[in-house]
């Protein structure tokens, strides 16, 4: 069957506040999802979508597929669970980035550490919204909030290093008002075999409006952001002038402007997703604007081997030795008796 982004539209009604980029996520999924069914042969009944706490958490309400709406952080344990005992499921963890980097932090980090085959898509607003405004993990240094009322002290974390120190296999990265970048890389998500984490850098017009400003405003988005693509030279810029190399002497990313000091194309760094050292990839992470544009697109996708699979691996071979097969046979061993 083929399907169309209206057969993944519940009959709920959203409840995100008006302009909220939630919107712009909830459409980018729908549109996603097609195309993910007819590449990977799924069907509907295959999906499930995976919620803790926190605005985000309303997501699975809005999708006409399974749902599991959890508590505050605990996500990512319970798609793991979902993933391994039926491991044909293709599961969806809709979290934000307080609800997976504060209190869910541990199950963050170790669900990608061991790899589970499920995809994490992360709404970072560097803000708490439901709770009406409280400062977050990624809240910028000085941000004023309900909870920091003369600035927090606290330097921010960065999702993608997180998951480059906890040995991620995928990392993308991309602006809730690029629907058709962000469904880009879901679909790039669900054919990855392997825990693969989207950041959708995603605005809250209520509590923290414009925290993306300075790189997402459509008039100046061309030149602070950069869409990486896996084979192609690294250029950016309104007028696709502008490109990235490597500075060897300081070891770092550099922006040069095509055409000056002898610059070509040729000279552009190519992405290369499927390295796999990180370096390039942790560099590409950290830039930061104004200074150097902020990568959005697939940064990180390699392949390992996975959680599920190597727990299926080793009940598979164990089973060929053992005496005892499954718990019917064990409650069953040894010395038994009726009680009567």
């Amino acid at each position: 069957m083929k399907y169309t982004p209206q057969d993944f539209k519940s009959n709920q009604e959203v409840k995100w506040c008006p302009g909220c980029g939630d919107h712009a996520i909830l459409a980018s999924v729908q549109r996603a999802l097609p195309e993910v069914s007819e590449a990977l042969n799924y069907s509907k009944e295959r999906y499930v979508f995976v919620s803790g706490i926190g605005c985000a958490s309303r997501f699975p309400y809005y999708m006409d597929t399974y749902g599991f709406h959890g508590i505050h952080g605990r996500a990512a344990a319970i798609a793991t669970g979902i993933k391994v005992s039926n491991p044909k499921l293709s599961v969806w963890q809709m979290t934000g980035d307080g609800d997976s980097l504060a209190i869910g932090g541990n199950h963050f980090i170790h669900a990608i550490r061991r790899n589970i085959d499920i995809n994490i898509i992360l709404f970072d607003n560097q803000i708490y919204g439901l709770t009406k405004g409280q400062y977050s993990p990624t809240s910028k240094l000085g941000t004023v909030t309900k909870t920091s009322p003369f600035g927090t002290v606290e330097h921010p974390f960065k999702a993608g290093e997180l998951v480059m120190g906890a040995r991620g296999t995928f990392f993308a990265r991309s602006l809730d008002a690029e629907v058709k970048l962000t469904s880009d890389c879901l679909i790039a998500a669900a054919k990855h075999d392997g825990t693969a984490v989207t950041v959708v850098l995603q605005n809250c017009v209520i509590f923290n409006d414009g925290t993306h400003a300075g790189y997402a405003g459509k008039d100046i988005r061309a030149d602070r952001t950069i869409v990486v693509e896996h084979g192609k030279p690294m250029i950016y810029g309104k007028n696709r002038d502008k490109g990235l190399v490597l500075d060897t002497e300081n070891l770092r990313l550099k922006s040069v402007t095509i055409g000056e000091n002898g610059i070509t194309e040729a000279n552009l760094l190519v992405h290369n997703a499927y390295n796999p050292d990180p370096g390039i990839h942790m560099m590409l992470i950290n830039m930061q604007s104004p200074e150097m544009p902020v990568a959005l697109g697939v940064i990180r996708a390699v392949k390992d081997s996975t959680y599920d699979d190597n727990v299926r691996d080793q009940i598979i071979e164990v089973q060929k030795t053992a005496t005892i097969k499954n718990v019917n046979e064990l409650l069953r061993s040894g010395a038994t008796w009726e009680v009567k």
